[in-house]
Protein backbone atom coordinates (compact mmCIF):
# COMPACT_ATOMS: atom_id res chain seq x y z
CA UNK A 1 0.00 0.00 0.00
CA UNK A 2 2.79 2.47 0.90
CA UNK A 3 4.83 1.81 -2.29
CA UNK A 4 1.68 2.06 -4.14
CA UNK A 5 0.69 5.51 -2.70
CA UNK A 6 4.98 7.01 -2.99
CA UNK A 7 4.24 6.22 -6.92
CA UNK A 8 1.37 7.81 -6.91
CA UNK A 9 2.45 10.71 -5.43
CA UNK A 10 5.88 10.51 -7.51
CA UNK A 11 3.81 10.41 -10.40
CA UNK A 12 1.34 13.38 -9.58
CA UNK A 13 5.20 14.89 -8.35
CA UNK A 14 6.47 14.00 -12.40
CA UNK A 15 3.55 15.62 -14.06
CA UNK A 16 3.37 18.66 -12.26
CA UNK A 17 6.76 19.12 -13.21
CA UNK A 18 6.58 18.88 -16.85
CA UNK A 19 3.73 20.57 -16.91
CA UNK A 20 5.45 23.38 -15.02
CA UNK A 21 8.26 23.20 -17.68
CA UNK A 22 5.26 23.49 -20.93
CA UNK A 23 4.55 26.87 -19.93
CA UNK A 24 6.02 30.55 -20.45
CA UNK A 25 4.84 33.36 -19.19
CA UNK A 26 4.03 35.96 -21.96
CA UNK A 27 2.88 39.55 -21.23
CA UNK A 28 1.47 41.93 -23.42
CA UNK A 29 0.89 45.39 -23.40
CA UNK A 30 -2.20 47.57 -25.24
CA UNK A 31 -3.38 50.85 -25.83
CA UNK A 32 -6.19 51.53 -23.25
CA UNK A 33 -7.79 54.84 -24.55
CA UNK A 34 -10.15 52.93 -28.04
CA UNK A 35 -11.51 50.43 -26.28
CA UNK A 36 -11.78 48.58 -22.62
CA UNK A 37 -8.86 47.18 -21.44
CA UNK A 38 -6.89 47.40 -17.47
CA UNK A 39 -3.38 48.01 -19.69
CA UNK A 40 -0.98 44.90 -19.16
CA UNK A 41 -2.08 41.22 -18.84
CA UNK A 42 -0.48 38.41 -18.16
CA UNK A 43 -0.98 35.01 -19.24
CA UNK A 44 0.53 31.25 -19.16
CA UNK A 45 1.59 30.19 -22.84
CA UNK A 46 1.74 26.13 -23.52
CA UNK A 47 4.83 25.80 -25.74
CA UNK A 48 3.64 22.43 -26.45
CA UNK A 49 0.23 22.63 -28.07
CA UNK A 50 -0.44 26.65 -28.20
CA UNK A 51 -2.81 27.04 -25.63
CA UNK A 52 -3.02 29.69 -23.43
CA UNK A 53 -4.84 30.85 -19.82
CA UNK A 54 -5.39 34.69 -18.33
CA UNK A 55 -3.71 34.69 -15.11
CA UNK A 56 -3.70 38.33 -14.05
CA UNK A 57 -3.83 42.36 -14.77
CA UNK A 58 -2.63 45.41 -13.92
CA UNK A 59 -4.60 47.76 -11.67
CA UNK A 60 -6.42 49.83 -15.46
CA UNK A 61 -3.03 52.14 -16.28
CA UNK A 62 -2.64 54.04 -19.50
CA UNK A 63 -1.81 52.90 -22.80
CA UNK A 64 1.42 50.27 -21.40
CA UNK A 65 2.29 49.97 -25.17
CA UNK A 66 5.88 48.63 -24.66
CA UNK A 67 7.08 46.56 -21.83
CA UNK A 68 10.21 45.00 -20.41
CA UNK A 69 11.12 42.68 -17.61
CA UNK A 70 13.72 42.67 -15.18
CA UNK A 71 16.83 40.50 -15.40
CA UNK A 72 15.73 38.56 -12.42
CA UNK A 73 12.54 38.62 -13.06
CA UNK A 74 10.72 40.38 -10.57
CA UNK A 75 9.93 43.40 -12.02
CA UNK A 76 8.36 44.86 -15.01
CA UNK A 77 8.61 48.57 -16.89
CA UNK A 78 6.13 50.09 -19.01
CA UNK A 79 5.78 53.34 -21.23
CA UNK A 80 2.57 55.17 -20.75
CA UNK A 81 2.36 56.85 -23.84
CA UNK A 82 0.23 59.88 -23.64
CA UNK A 83 1.50 62.89 -25.19
CA UNK A 84 3.01 65.60 -23.30
CA UNK A 85 1.63 64.33 -20.30
CA UNK A 86 3.38 60.75 -21.11
CA UNK A 87 5.56 58.61 -18.17
CA UNK A 88 7.21 55.56 -17.48
CA UNK A 89 5.80 52.66 -14.82
CA UNK A 90 7.64 50.44 -12.78
CA UNK A 91 5.50 47.13 -11.22
CA UNK A 92 6.68 44.48 -9.03
CA UNK A 93 6.31 41.32 -10.57
CA UNK A 94 4.66 38.21 -8.66
CA UNK A 95 6.52 34.93 -10.65
CA UNK A 96 4.00 32.38 -8.41
CA UNK A 97 0.63 34.00 -9.02
CA UNK A 98 1.65 36.40 -12.04
CA UNK A 99 0.27 39.84 -10.14
CA UNK A 100 1.30 42.91 -10.99
CA UNK A 101 1.91 45.82 -8.33
CA UNK A 102 2.16 49.30 -9.13
CA UNK A 103 5.74 51.22 -7.65
CA UNK A 104 5.90 54.21 -9.36
CA UNK A 105 5.75 56.19 -12.34
CA UNK A 106 8.34 59.18 -13.54
CA UNK A 107 7.78 61.35 -16.48
CA UNK A 108 9.12 60.51 -20.03
CA UNK A 109 10.76 63.81 -20.00
CA UNK A 110 9.35 63.36 -23.86
CA UNK A 111 6.13 63.12 -26.03
CA UNK A 112 4.90 59.63 -26.67
CA UNK A 113 7.31 57.24 -25.47
CA UNK A 114 7.27 53.47 -27.92
CA UNK A 115 10.32 51.90 -26.57
CA UNK A 116 11.60 50.31 -23.15
CA UNK A 117 14.77 48.53 -21.71
CA UNK A 118 16.37 47.51 -19.37
CA UNK A 119 19.31 45.99 -16.97
CA UNK A 120 20.22 45.61 -13.52
CA UNK A 121 20.99 49.46 -12.75
CA UNK A 122 18.99 51.48 -15.45
CA UNK A 123 16.15 51.36 -17.34
CA UNK A 124 15.98 53.56 -21.12
CA UNK A 125 13.58 54.83 -23.25
CA UNK A 126 12.99 55.61 -26.71
CA UNK A 127 10.53 58.99 -26.58
CA UNK A 128 8.80 59.13 -30.62
CA UNK A 129 7.43 62.19 -30.46
CA UNK A 130 9.89 64.08 -28.31
CA UNK A 131 12.55 62.96 -30.40
CA UNK A 132 14.70 62.29 -27.26
CA UNK A 133 15.98 59.11 -24.98
CA UNK A 134 15.68 59.12 -21.38
CA UNK A 135 17.71 57.10 -18.53
CA UNK A 136 16.42 56.56 -15.55
CA UNK A 137 18.02 54.50 -12.37
CA UNK A 138 16.79 52.03 -10.78
CA UNK A 139 16.23 52.53 -6.60
CA UNK A 140 16.90 48.93 -4.79
CA UNK A 141 13.40 47.80 -4.33
CA UNK A 142 12.99 48.07 -8.26
CA UNK A 143 11.10 51.72 -8.94
CA UNK A 144 12.60 54.32 -10.84
CA UNK A 145 14.17 57.52 -9.27
CA UNK A 146 13.91 60.73 -11.52
CA UNK A 147 15.71 61.22 -14.99
CA UNK A 148 19.10 60.64 -15.03
CA UNK A 149 19.71 62.10 -18.28
CA UNK A 150 17.59 63.53 -21.53
CA UNK A 151 19.32 63.01 -24.59
CA UNK A 152 17.79 65.24 -27.20
CA UNK A 153 18.32 63.85 -31.37
CA UNK A 154 18.09 66.80 -33.93
CA UNK A 155 17.29 67.37 -37.57
CA UNK A 156 14.69 65.75 -39.95
CA UNK A 157 14.62 64.02 -43.39
CA UNK A 158 13.04 63.66 -46.82
CA UNK A 159 9.68 62.24 -46.16
CA UNK A 160 8.04 66.43 -44.78
CA UNK A 161 5.13 64.34 -43.37
CA UNK A 162 6.57 61.94 -40.81
CA UNK A 163 10.34 63.11 -40.90
CA UNK A 164 10.05 66.66 -39.65
CA UNK A 165 11.70 66.45 -36.88
CA UNK A 166 13.70 63.63 -34.80
CA UNK A 167 11.49 60.46 -33.76
CA UNK A 168 13.50 58.32 -31.53
CA UNK A 169 11.43 54.38 -32.24
CA UNK A 170 13.54 52.56 -30.77
CA UNK A 171 16.69 51.65 -27.95
CA UNK A 172 18.19 48.81 -27.75
CA UNK A 173 21.37 47.34 -26.03
CA UNK A 174 23.90 45.60 -28.11
CA UNK A 175 25.12 41.97 -27.22
CA UNK A 176 28.02 42.51 -26.11
CA UNK A 177 26.27 44.94 -23.48
CA UNK A 178 28.45 48.21 -24.04
CA UNK A 179 26.77 50.15 -26.26
CA UNK A 180 22.79 50.91 -26.80
CA UNK A 181 21.64 51.46 -30.66
CA UNK A 182 19.04 54.16 -30.79
CA UNK A 183 16.51 54.28 -34.18
CA UNK A 184 15.78 57.48 -35.14
CA UNK A 185 12.66 57.44 -37.87
CA UNK A 186 12.84 61.38 -38.28
CA UNK A 187 16.68 61.56 -39.20
CA UNK A 188 17.04 58.50 -40.60
CA UNK A 189 19.84 57.97 -38.69
CA UNK A 190 20.93 55.14 -36.59
CA UNK A 191 23.23 56.13 -33.47
CA UNK A 192 25.22 54.46 -31.24
CA UNK A 193 26.23 55.45 -27.85
CA UNK A 194 28.73 53.69 -25.15
CA UNK A 195 26.96 52.56 -22.60
CA UNK A 196 28.06 53.83 -18.75
CA UNK A 197 26.10 51.73 -16.23
CA UNK A 198 27.08 53.12 -13.35
CA UNK A 199 27.78 56.31 -14.11
CA UNK A 200 25.64 59.22 -12.80
CA UNK A 201 25.11 61.21 -15.55
CA UNK A 202 26.93 60.00 -18.75
CA UNK A 203 25.10 56.93 -19.12
CA UNK A 204 24.90 57.64 -22.86
CA UNK A 205 27.85 58.39 -24.47
CA UNK A 206 27.67 59.37 -28.39
CA UNK A 207 29.96 57.07 -30.06
CA UNK A 208 28.89 56.79 -33.82
CA UNK A 209 25.67 56.90 -36.12
CA UNK A 210 24.94 55.79 -39.54
CA UNK A 211 22.86 57.33 -42.09
CA UNK A 212 20.43 55.18 -44.13
CA UNK A 213 18.17 55.78 -47.26
CA UNK A 214 16.87 59.21 -47.05
CA UNK A 215 13.13 58.74 -46.18
CA UNK A 216 13.54 55.35 -45.16
CA UNK A 217 12.11 56.12 -41.41
CA UNK A 218 14.40 53.46 -39.42
CA UNK A 219 11.97 51.48 -37.05
CA UNK A 220 13.51 48.81 -35.18
CA UNK A 221 16.82 46.75 -35.21
CA UNK A 222 18.06 43.06 -33.82
CA UNK A 223 20.90 41.25 -33.77
CA UNK A 224 21.53 38.05 -34.18
CA UNK A 225 22.78 35.56 -31.55
CA UNK A 226 26.72 35.59 -32.25
CA UNK A 227 26.71 39.41 -32.17
CA UNK A 228 28.28 39.76 -35.67
CA UNK A 229 25.21 41.21 -37.67
CA UNK A 230 22.43 43.49 -37.23
CA UNK A 231 19.38 43.81 -38.97
CA UNK A 232 17.20 47.05 -38.77
CA UNK A 233 14.18 47.38 -39.96
CA UNK A 234 12.40 51.02 -41.57
CA UNK A 235 9.17 51.60 -41.37
CA UNK A 236 8.50 54.21 -44.00
CA UNK A 237 9.58 51.82 -47.26
CA UNK A 238 10.24 48.71 -45.88
CA UNK A 239 13.65 48.07 -46.39
CA UNK A 240 15.53 45.72 -44.30
CA UNK A 241 19.55 46.75 -44.12
CA UNK A 242 21.72 43.94 -42.75
CA UNK A 243 25.17 45.41 -41.04
CA UNK A 244 27.84 43.81 -39.88
CA UNK A 245 28.65 44.86 -36.19
CA UNK A 246 31.76 45.41 -34.35
CA UNK A 247 32.74 47.06 -31.40
CA UNK A 248 29.90 49.77 -31.51
CA UNK A 249 30.71 49.87 -35.44
CA UNK A 250 27.92 49.18 -37.98
CA UNK A 251 28.57 48.30 -41.34
CA UNK A 252 26.03 48.05 -44.12
CA UNK A 253 26.32 44.63 -45.67
CA UNK A 254 22.88 44.10 -47.55
CA UNK A 255 19.93 45.54 -47.88
CA UNK A 256 16.45 43.22 -48.17
CA UNK A 257 12.40 44.28 -48.28
CA UNK A 258 9.57 43.34 -46.68
CA UNK A 259 7.60 44.90 -49.92
CA UNK A 260 6.72 42.28 -52.81
CA UNK A 261 7.57 43.41 -56.30
CA UNK A 262 4.14 44.17 -57.17
CA UNK A 263 2.88 45.98 -54.17
CA UNK A 264 1.10 49.44 -54.83
CA UNK A 265 -0.38 49.97 -51.18
CA UNK A 266 0.60 52.01 -48.31
CA UNK A 267 3.88 50.55 -46.67
CA UNK A 268 4.29 50.81 -43.11
CA UNK A 269 6.85 48.25 -41.64
CA UNK A 270 6.94 47.68 -37.57
CA UNK A 271 8.79 44.46 -36.14
CA UNK A 272 11.58 42.57 -36.43
CA UNK A 273 12.92 39.53 -34.94
CA UNK A 274 14.96 36.42 -35.03
CA UNK A 275 14.12 32.81 -34.40
CA UNK A 276 16.07 31.26 -31.07
CA UNK A 277 17.52 28.86 -33.21
CA UNK A 278 19.28 31.98 -34.90
CA UNK A 279 18.05 30.54 -38.76
CA UNK A 280 15.08 33.17 -39.67
CA UNK A 281 14.26 36.33 -39.35
CA UNK A 282 10.60 37.68 -39.25
CA UNK A 283 9.07 41.36 -40.03
CA UNK A 284 6.02 42.78 -40.12
CA UNK A 285 4.16 45.19 -42.59
CA UNK A 286 1.26 46.99 -41.67
CA UNK A 287 -0.28 49.66 -43.38
CA UNK A 288 -2.49 47.71 -46.24
CA UNK A 289 -0.33 44.97 -46.33
CA UNK A 290 -0.74 43.34 -43.28
CA UNK A 291 1.52 40.59 -43.83
CA UNK A 292 4.85 38.91 -41.83
CA UNK A 293 7.90 38.25 -44.33
CA UNK A 294 10.05 35.23 -43.48
CA UNK A 295 14.19 35.31 -44.39
CA UNK A 296 16.44 32.95 -43.74
CA UNK A 297 20.01 33.90 -42.59
CA UNK A 298 22.35 32.43 -44.78
CA UNK A 299 26.55 33.23 -44.93
CA UNK A 300 27.82 36.06 -44.23
CA UNK A 301 24.59 37.00 -42.25
CA UNK A 302 23.06 37.92 -45.73
CA UNK A 303 19.18 37.19 -45.84
CA UNK A 304 17.25 34.87 -48.50
CA UNK A 305 13.78 35.16 -49.20
CA UNK A 306 11.37 32.50 -47.87
CA UNK A 307 8.26 33.68 -47.87
CA UNK A 308 5.05 36.22 -47.60
CA UNK A 309 2.40 35.58 -45.28
CA UNK A 310 -0.99 37.48 -43.88
CA UNK A 311 -0.75 38.09 -39.99
CA UNK A 312 -4.83 37.70 -40.44
CA UNK A 313 -5.35 40.90 -39.28
CA UNK A 314 -5.31 44.49 -39.17
CA UNK A 315 -2.30 46.13 -37.60
CA UNK A 316 0.60 44.08 -36.89
CA UNK A 317 2.30 46.06 -34.42
CA UNK A 318 4.47 43.62 -32.88
CA UNK A 319 5.20 39.94 -32.75
CA UNK A 320 7.49 37.51 -30.64
CA UNK A 321 8.72 33.97 -30.98
CA UNK A 322 8.18 31.64 -28.04
CA UNK A 323 11.15 30.60 -26.27
CA UNK A 324 11.63 27.11 -27.49
CA UNK A 325 10.81 28.86 -31.14
CA UNK A 326 8.09 26.52 -31.77
CA UNK A 327 5.04 28.75 -32.25
CA UNK A 328 5.21 33.29 -33.49
CA UNK A 329 2.46 35.02 -32.02
CA UNK A 330 1.30 38.44 -33.62
CA UNK A 331 -0.40 41.40 -31.70
CA UNK A 332 -3.06 43.33 -33.99
CA UNK A 333 -3.53 46.51 -33.15
CA UNK A 334 -6.73 47.15 -34.97
CA UNK A 335 -8.94 44.03 -35.29
CA UNK A 336 -7.91 43.34 -31.26
CA UNK A 337 -6.23 40.00 -30.96
CA UNK A 338 -3.39 37.65 -30.76
CA UNK A 339 -2.90 35.52 -33.87
CA UNK A 340 -1.04 32.08 -33.13
CA UNK A 341 1.26 30.77 -36.08
CA UNK A 342 3.26 27.63 -35.25
CA UNK A 343 7.16 27.64 -37.05
CA UNK A 344 8.25 24.96 -38.97
CA UNK A 345 12.00 24.86 -37.78
CA UNK A 346 13.57 23.30 -40.95
CA UNK A 347 11.98 25.85 -43.44
CA UNK A 348 10.90 28.78 -41.13
CA UNK A 349 7.91 29.04 -42.54
CA UNK A 350 4.47 30.00 -40.24
CA UNK A 351 1.13 27.87 -39.97
CA UNK A 352 -1.85 29.62 -38.62
CA UNK A 353 -3.26 27.11 -35.75
CA UNK A 354 -6.72 28.66 -35.48
CA UNK A 355 -5.79 30.13 -31.99
CA UNK A 356 -5.75 33.42 -30.88
CA UNK A 357 -6.35 35.88 -27.73
CA UNK A 358 -9.19 38.30 -28.07
CA UNK A 359 -7.33 41.54 -26.58
CA UNK A 360 -8.57 45.47 -26.94
CA UNK A 361 -5.68 46.42 -28.76
CA UNK A 362 -2.67 44.89 -27.79
CA UNK A 363 0.63 45.59 -29.28
CA UNK A 364 3.56 44.83 -27.50
CA UNK A 365 4.44 40.89 -27.02
CA UNK A 366 7.13 39.59 -24.36
CA UNK A 367 7.96 36.22 -23.09
CA UNK A 368 9.22 36.21 -19.64
CA UNK A 369 12.21 34.01 -20.29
Amino acid sequence: MNKQYFLIVFVLFFIQIQAQQNKATLLIGTYTNGCESNGIYVYDFNVQDGNFLQKATSQKVINPSYLTVSPDHKFVYSVNENGEKSSVSAFSFNSDNSKLELLNQQSSKGADPCFIINDAKNVIVANYSGGNITVFNKKSDGSIAEAAQVIQHKGKSANTERQESPHVHMVQYTPDNRYVIANDLGTDKIFVYRYNPNSKTNILEPKDSVIVKAGSGPRHITFNSKSKFAYSLQELDGSITVFHYKKGKLQQVQEATVVAPDFKGQISAAAISISPNGKFLYATNRGTANDISVFKIVKKGRLEFVERVSTLGKGPRSFAIDPTGKFLLIAHQYTNDVVIFSIDKQSGKLTNTGKKIELCSPVCLVFKK
